[in-house]
C-alpha cells in the first residue's frame, strides 16, 4: 500500500495585510490533508506589537519560529513584501525549508532592499499612494485607490473585507537590505508565480525579478495582485502542484 506523505506550508502575507488575506486558500490545502499555518507578522492582523518594535529581524524571528515548530520541512509562501520576508527567513533556515514560492512578491537579491526595487516599477500605483506618517515611521494607503492596486480583479465583498482589515505598514522593513548567500538561500528551490493585472507589482518588475533570480518554474496568473481572492482555485491548485514536484524530489533521494 502505497503511502502519502503530506506537507506543511507556512503562508505569509505582505504589506498592510494579514493572515487573514489566505482565508480561502487554507480550507483548499487543508482538504488535500496538508497542514497550513497562515501567520501575522509582527504588527499586522491580530499581533499588536507597535510600529517601533517592528524590523525585518522581527518578521523573520516569527516566521522561524513557526518553522521551528513544524515537524518537517517546510513550503514556505510569500506574497509581495512577504517575498522578502522568506527570501531571508531561507538564509537562516535553509535546511527546513522544501520550497520557497514567491506568490506575485518580491524576490530581492543580497544587498538590495525593497525600496530599491520599488524606485524601478515605475508603472506601479503603490509609492504614489502611500500616505507616511508624520514621523515617517509608518504608512497607509491612499483609501479610493485601495481597489484598483490590490483588488483590481477580486470580488466587490472580498474587497471590502479586505479594506477594512489593512494595517498600517512600518516603513523601516522596506528599507531594510537583505543579506543573503549561495550557500544557504541559494540552496533552497526556488518558484514564482507572476500576476499579470498587478498593479502593486508591474509584471515588468516580477519578470526582472525572477530573471535576476531564477527560479526552478514560472507560474502564470492572468489577475490582479491578491489571487487569493481573485483566483483562490487557480492559485491553490498551482501551490498543490509545487508540493508534488518537490515530493518526488525527496521520494528520489531517498
Amino acid at each position: 500500500m502505497e503511502v502519502i506523505t503530506l506537507s506543511t506550508y507556512v503562508l505569509v502575507h505582505g504589506a498592510w495585510h494579514g493572515a487573514w488575506c489566505w482565508e480561502k486558500i487554507v480550507p483548499l490545502l487543508e482538504q488535500k490533508g496538508h497542514t497550513v499555518h497562515a501567520i501575522d507578522l509582527p504588527g499586522h492582523g491580530s499581533d499588536q506589537t507597535p510600529v517601533s518594535q517592528i524590523s525585518l529581524k522581527s518578521y523573520t524571528d516569527k516566521i522561524c519560529s513557526v518553522i521551528d515548530e513544524a515537524d518537517e520541512p517546510v513550503i514556505l509562501v510569500g506574497h509581495s513584501m512577504g517575498g522578502m520576508a522568506i527570501t531571508q527567513s531561507a538564509e537562516y533556515r535553509p535546511e527546513q525549508i522544501k520550497a520557497l514560492v514567491y506568490v506575485t512578491a518580491f524576490l530581492i537579491r543580497d544587498g538590495e532592499s525593497m525600496v530599491d526595487v520599488i524606485q524601478t516599477d515605475a508603472g506601479a500605483l503603490v509609492a504614489s499612494n502611500m500616505i507616511v506618517s508624520s514621523d515617517g515611521s509608518y504608512a497607509t494607503v491612499n483609501e479610493a485607490k485601495i481597489k484598483e492596486i490590490f483588488y483590481g480583479c477580486s470580488e466587490h465583498a472580498d474587497a471590502e473585507r479586505a479594506k477594512s482589515l489593512l494595517n498600517a505598514q512600518a516603513l523601516e522593513v522596506l528599507a531594510t537590505k537583505l543579506s543573503l548567500t549561495d550557500e544557504r538561500f541559494g540552496q533552497v528551490p526556488r518558484y514564482y508565480i507572476e500576476c499579470l493585472r498587478d498593479q502593486a507589482i508591474t509584471n515588468w518588475c516580477q519578470k526582472n525579478m525572477y530573471a535576476a533570480t531564477p527560479c526552478e518554474s514560472v507560474y502564470t496568473l492572468d489577475t490582479d495582485h491578491s489571487p487569493f481572492y481573485s483566483t483562490p482555485q487557480e492559485l491553490a491548485t498551482i501551490l498543490l502542484e509545487i508540493e508534488q514536484i518537490n515530493q518526488v524530489a525527496d521520494d528520489l533521494v531517498s
